[in-house]
C-alpha cells in the first residue's frame, strides 16, 4: 500500500489508485491497456513515477518556501516535453508545485554567449526581400518571387514610384523591405538549457531522496520483468 519512500518517509498509495481510477474512467479509457497485462504494469509504474515527481517537487517547494498558486494545467509543446522526458512532462503540466520548483531551479540558467553564437552561425539565413506596392484598388506587400515573373522584371528595371503596366497587371514599386529571417535564438536556447537543467537536477533529487518499491519501479528500469524495450 506504499506508493514510495520520500526521505525515508512512506507515502500511501491512495493518490495512485485515485489517479488510476480517474483515467480508466475517463474519456480516454479506451486507449489504455488491458487491466493486468504487462503493459497496464508499466501504466501504473508510469503515473506512480509522475506522483513521486509531483511529491517531491512539493516537499522542495515547501523547503524553499515558494508560493504554489493553484492554477489551469500547463501545456507544453513537443519539443518541451520530449527535452523534460514523458515523466516529468506529465508531472510539470499537472502540478502547480513542479512549475515553481523548475522556476525556482532555472531562474539563474542563461546560454552561454557561445552557444548563441553557435547556434546564429548554424542557422542565420541571408535577409528576405518584401516589396511595397501600390496597385489600381490599394496596396500589396509581398515577395517578388511570388509576383508574375514579367511584372516582377518591369518593376525591377523601372524607377521606384513609376507606374508599370504589363499586360492585365498594373503596379508601382514604393518601397523595397528587407526582413530579417533569423530571429534572436536567445528565448528558444534559454528555454531549452532551463529543461536541461531541470531534468539534470531532479535526476539528481529523486536518486537522494526517492526510494522506489517493488511492483513501482521506474517503468524504463531494465530489472523489472515488464520491461520488454529492447534495441
Amino acid at each position: 500500500m506504499t506508493l514510495g519512500l520520500l526521505d525515508g518517509q512512506p507515502l500511501p498509495r491512495t493518490g495512485l489508485d485515485q489517479r488510476l481510477a480517474a483515467l480508466r474512467n475517463g474519456p480516454r479509457s479506451t486507449a489504455l491497456p488491458r487491466p493486468g497485462s504487462s503493459e497496464d504494469r508499466q501504466l501504473i509504474r508510469w503515473v506512480a513515477q509522475v506522483l513521486l515527481t509531483e511529491a517531491l517537487c512539493e516537499a522542495v517547494a515547501a523547503e524553499r518556501g515558494l508560493p504554489v498558486a493553484e492554477s489551469a494545467p500547463a501545456r507544453l509543446d513537443q519539443q518541451a516535453a520530449v527535452e523534460l522526458g514523458s515523466i516529468t512532462a506529465a508531472a510539470y503540466e499537472g502540478s502547480a508545485a513542479v512549475r515553481a520548483v523548475y522556476d525556482s531551479v532555472t531562474a539563474d540558467v542563461e546560454p552561454s554567449p557561445a552557444d548563441i553564437a553557435h547556434y546564429r552561425t548554424l542557422t542565420t539565413r541571408p535577409p528576405a526581400t518584401r516589396w511595397h506596392l501600390a496597385l489600381p484598388d490599394g496596396g500589396l506587400e509581398a515577395d517578388p518571387d511570388t509576383l508574375p515573373t514579367a511584372l516582377a522584371e518591369a518593376l525591377r528595371a523601372a524607377p521606384p514610384g513609376e507606374w508599370v503596366t504589363v499586360g492585365p497587371w498594373k503596379a508601382m514599386l514604393l518601397a523595397t523591405l528587407t526582413i530579417p529571417r533569423t530571429p534572436d535564438p536567445t528565448p528558444a536556447l534559454r528555454a531549452a538549457a532551463r529543461r536541461t537543467a531541470f531534468v539534470r537536477w531532479l535526476d539528481h533529487e529523486r536518486a537522494q531522496r526517492l526510494t522506489l518499491v517493488e511492483g513501482l519501479e521506474h517503468p524504463g528500469d531494465p530489472a523489472q520483468p515488464d520491461n520488454h524495450h529492447r534495441h
